[in-house]
């Protein structure tokens, strides 16, 4: 039987974050689950908050008629309106039920969006480090991924954005709070972002489209908010899901909302939900879009990550461990130290680290997965007990390194 050549080859450099997962799988059937300290995925671990039980329940006990039927491929009316409502309040500007479509996840949005603005050939900017995705996501509809580094403090960089700029950029993509560094973009930032992109636009005649995957938004530290980005910029989308914000990965339901402002709006939209069925999603979830309706303002406890940052961010101080504090999300991620007794470079890569730290049971994604090679990820949906369990793991591992 044959195989594509394109599937196979994502096959080969399929992600790492799976990779280590799997890794973590066989070393606890190995050593048992309490030996294996294993921070490769980010796999929200909480329970799901009251209201969003209660409204699933109610959801599933309808005997309204059609309860389980197709609906529009958008969504549902009532639910449309409710995330409308949502992208509204965080995004500081009117939005309607018509300007939205529910999804399969975040993931099942970006690929409608994707699928929806690119020609093959056309080129989407990312922003290092990215989620790992990313790239299959856009080879899926014929795209090019154009990743840029990051400034200072794993910021976007202005400059390297204008720079990667053409007229065959379709999009540009920022995710914040970033996975895998936890930063938050502050407005100012979303701001200069804006101005480049307008600039771009009138420079090369294609308006690149600003791509917001926020399914983080929720999830932040400190006093911090993440700020509106629709409003400043008009040819924007955003997409989000509730995985994170009611920890309900499985379920997989999330959202596209379009700018109102948008260029060509209503082709978009109706080019959008033609792409939301073809692709095979048809619509999302009927019983997830009752439920989410009824509880979006819900929260899981969120608190829980923040002490979980904490408790792992004293493991690592205790090993000497360097990383960049997380404002939002639920990763650490780590720069890897030069190895000790070593003058090759490849013995101090964050793959070999990686390597090294599954010696010790101690299971973290290398930052070459995130197009940030010499950094390493390690994400805290994990009990509190293998925090405080891994100290001497990480201690260990970081003495012989």
């Amino acid at each position: 039987m044959s195989v594509a050549v394109a599937v196979r080859q994502n096959l080969e450099r399929s992600s790492w974050i799976r990779k280590m997962f799997e890794e973590g799988r066989r070393l606890k059937q190995q050593f048992g689950e309490t030996k294996v300290f294993d921070f490769s995925l980010g796999n929200p671990d909480l329970e799901p908050p009251a209201e969003f039980l209660q409204a699933l329940a109610a959801a599933a006990a309808s005997a309204e008629l059609g309860t389980h039927a197709y609906m529009p491929n958008a969504g549902y009316q009532f639910a449309r309106v409710a995330m409308a409502e949502k992208i509204a309040a965080e995004h500081a500007l009117a939005m309607t039920a018509d300007d939205v479509i529910l999804t399969v996840g975040a993931a099942g949005a970006l690929n409608v969006v994707l699928k929806t603005i690119m020609d093959p050939g056309d080129e989407v900017i990312v922003i290092r480090p990215y989620f790992a995705e990313y790239a299959f996501y856009i080879a899926n509809h014929g795209g090019c991924m154009k990743p840029v580094d990051a400034g200072d403090g794993f910021l976007p960089d202005m400059a390297t954005i204008a720079a990667a700029l053409s007229a065959k950029t379709a999009a540009v993509i920022l995710n914040t709070p970033n996975n895998p560094s936890g930063r938050v973009y502050p407005r100012s930032v979303i701001e200069d972002l804006a101005a480049v992109l307008l600039k771009a636009g009138r420079e090369t005649g294609r308006q690149p489209v600003l791509i917001v995957d926020e399914p983080y938004r929720d999830i932040v530290y400190d006093g911090l908010v993440a700020p509106p980005i629709l409003d400043a910029y008009p040819e924007s989308i955003v997409v989000s899901s509730f995985s994170k914000t009611l920890s309900i990965p499985g379920e997989r339901i999330g959202y596209i909302g379009v700018n109102p402002a948008i260029g060509d709006k209503r082709l978009l939209l109706d080019c959008m939900v033609m792409a939301n069925r073809i692709l095979g999603y048809v619509n999302a979830p009927a019983l997830m879009q009752r439920a989410v309706a009824a509880s979006w303002r819900a929260r899981a406890d969120i608190d829980r990550y923040r002490r979980r940052r904490d408790m792992l961010t004293g493991v690592l101080d205790a090993s000497g461990l360097s990383y960049a504090k997380p404002e939002g999300a639920f990763y650490l991620f780590c720069q890897v130290p030069p190895a000790k007794h070593s003058h090759d470079a490849a013995d101090s890569s964050d793959v070999a680290f990686a390597m090294h730290l599954k010696t010790f049971n101690v299971l973290g994604v290398p930052g070459t997965g995130f197009g940030c090679p010499g950094w390493l990820r390690f994400s805290y949906c994990v009990p509190e007990t293998v925090i405080e369990a891994s100290k001497p793991a990480f201690i260990e591992a970081l003495r012989h390194w």
